[in-house]
């Protein structure tokens, strides 16, 4: 199939640039939807800092860097993704506002075989699909924080979903130097579905006083080898996408190992959302 040449990414926030981002270093046009000219700015400087920090790590060199700054441009209006072959909406992990911006999208984008894919981690895609006019070109790709370094992509067909954008979509992920798995339309997909239940058992442990943050984190990292305790991959998700994903699939399942614990409710509302707000279960700086 025809590689991806023109990408629209809307929603510039951790996921949205990540995505973004390693587009555009892998040789493709991207433009970038914002809802406001304040968080086009605000995305704009988040893909600079990622990339100049790539190049202060060798990751990238200062000509790779400038390739990739050359093929990202910014917009607030969705009218202006018509030409896009492929899109990636990547807003908030809110079922209103992303079926939303999929009805919008389906009256912007001019080509009627361009997939609309969507970056949620725990909504059913069909409820998003059937908001379109182009169900079968709609597709869940769920990928992973921070997008420029984790490799995997889950890819999530709706019983609306046809086998050509399934193809076409694995292939993107290809293109993007991802290795793609293709996970069921149920709430939470693969990965979350076997990770939010560990996630929120240790926000249980400390709202118990069964043991500290510190103590938890450390004891999986050193007892079985996860690169990072399950407090502190909470933190960096963010204590609201978490709780948000959580209730999606509670919805869905009824079952008592999904309900966000009301200790994750209080935090959330308190504004203590993890590294992006520079406290969660633990203090950051910077």
């Amino acid at each position: 199939m025809d590689p991806v040449t023109r990408l629209g990414v809307v929603g510039c926030g951790l996921m949205g640039s990540g995505i973004a981002e390693v587009a555009a270093r892998n040789g493709i046009d991207v433009r970038v939807a914002e809802a406001t000219h304040d968080a086009v700015e605000a995305g704009r400087r988040r893909l600079l800092d990622s990339l100049d920090r790539g190049v202060r790590r060798g990751k990238l060199s200062e000509d790779q860097r400038d390739q990739a700054l050359a093929r990202l441009s910014f917009t607030h209006d969705l009218s202006d993704l018509a030409d896009r072959q492929f899109v990636v909406e990547a807003v908030a992990e809110n079922r209103d506002i992303k079926t939303e911006v999929l009805r919008l999208l389906d009256k912007a984008v001019e080509d009627p075989a361009a997939v609309l894919a969507t970056n949620t981690s725990s909504i059913p895609i069909v409820d998003l699909a059937v908001v379109t006019e182009r169900p079968a070109q709609v597709i869940g790709m769920h990928f992973f924080n921070p997008v420029p370094v984790q490799q995997l992509v889950e890819l999530i067909p709706a019983l609306t979903t046809s086998a050509d954008t399934v193809l076409r979509t694995r292939g993107f992920a290809e293109q993007l130097g991802k290795q793609a798995i293709q996970a069921p339309d149920r709430s939470g997909f693969v990965v979350n579905a076997l990770l939010v239940p560990y996630l929120l058992s240790a926000v249980r442990m400390v709202e118990s006083g069964s043991a500290r943050p510190e103590d938890i984190d450390r004891g999986m990292e050193l007892g079985c080898a996860h690169p990072m305790g399950p407090l502190r991959l909470l933190d960096l998700i963010g204590l609201d996408t978490a709780q948000a994903v959580a209730e999606s699939m509670y919805e869905e399942f009824k079952e008592p190992l999904y309900a966000p614990p009301a200790l994750l409710r209080r935090m959330v509302a308190a504004g203590h959302l993890g590294r992006k707000s520079g406290r969660g279960f633990h203090i950051y700086d910077g």
